[in-house]
């Protein structure tokens, strides 16, 4: 019979933290919170909400918590995902556009 194992303990990331691992916080900007709101929404929302854990009144996350949250939102390589076709815009004929001055005759 094969021994237990122990059970291992994933490395839990803050939201700051986990808004670095993820690229989402301007390292030049160490007041840049739009990252971490995000994290935050995405959590909070009704329907599909971000994996996380809750410990102590805080969000906690896993590695597999944001490898799943990256993979959601990974832009799709079929469909739509090309890149967009230049928007045509029709002008009026320049002659048409401006009127025609008379020269009086010679």
């Amino acid at each position: 019979m094969a021994a237990p194992t122990k059970p291992v303990l994933e490395h839990y990331y803050n939201v700051k933290q986990a808004c670095d691992r993820l690229g989402l916080s301007d390292p030049n900007d160490p007041d840049d919170k739009r990252g971490q709101k995000w994290l935050r929404d995405g959590v909070n929302q009704d329907s599909n909400p971000f994996p996380c854990s809750r410990m102590a009144r805080q969000l906690l996350f896993t590695e597999a918590d944001l490898a799943e949250i990256a993979r959601r939102h990974r832009n799709r390589v079929h469909g739509n995902s090309g890149p967009r076709k230049k928007r045509v815009t029709r002008r009026p004929a320049l002659a048409a556009a401006v009127p025609q001055q008379h020269r009086p005759a010679a």
